[in-house]
């Protein structure tokens, strides 16, 4: 019953960015409004809806802005959007109430590259985070029973619990 009362009192942008998460802003005292909430768009992730999102952005000016960011430009600040796509700052302005300009490390990968829990030496398997010298010995000894098929495989013969198990997940593979 509280919750129902709850939502006919909430605002209704609010209500409808529940519903409708690429909801494109009408105006600029909508996006100020959803900003206040904590609404955000990182430029350097965002996609071609999340830009989209944004009042006054064409088709066009939301593609040059994702392509960029997937060639591996990085927005520091709302004057590199606005020379990205040619329009001027005062024009944009608004949109900084829910930009926001992350850094992240290119060079850097984002996803760890995994070791084969099949081949890879006691030394090689030490390397994975959460796994010491002693497993990667008993990973290889228990090798001797034939190839691990799969990571349930690994964990039932060497009863590893759940928690440890799952911090495997995205390191080894089979």
């Amino acid at each position: 019953m509280l919750k129902k009362f709850f939502l006919k009192t909430q605002h209704p942008l609010k209500q409808r960015l529940q519903q409708e998460p690429f909801y494109r802003f009408q105006s600029f005292a909508e996006l100020q409004l959803a900003a206040s909430w904590g609404i955000r768009i990182d430029a350097n992730t965002a996609s071609v809806d999340d830009w989209l999102r944004l009042p006054g952005l064409s088709i066009h000016q939301a593609r040059t802005l994702y392509q960029l960011t997937q060639q591996g430009l990085s927005f520091s600040c709302i004057e590199d959007v606005a020379a990205a796509i040619a329009l001027p700052l005062a024009q944009i302005r608004p949109w900084a109430s829910v930009l926001q300009f992350c850094y992240y490390d290119r060079e850097q990968a984002l996803e760890p590259t995994p070791v084969n829990a099949n081949t890879a030496t006691a030394e090689e398997l030490a390397h994975v985070p959460k796994l010491d010298i002693f497993l990667g010995r008993a990973i290889v000894h228990y090798r001797k029973n034939g190839p691990y098929k799969d990571l349930a495989d690994l964990q039932d013969r060497l009863r590893l619990t759940t928690a440890i198990t799952a911090e495997f997940l995205h390191y080894l593979k089979f």
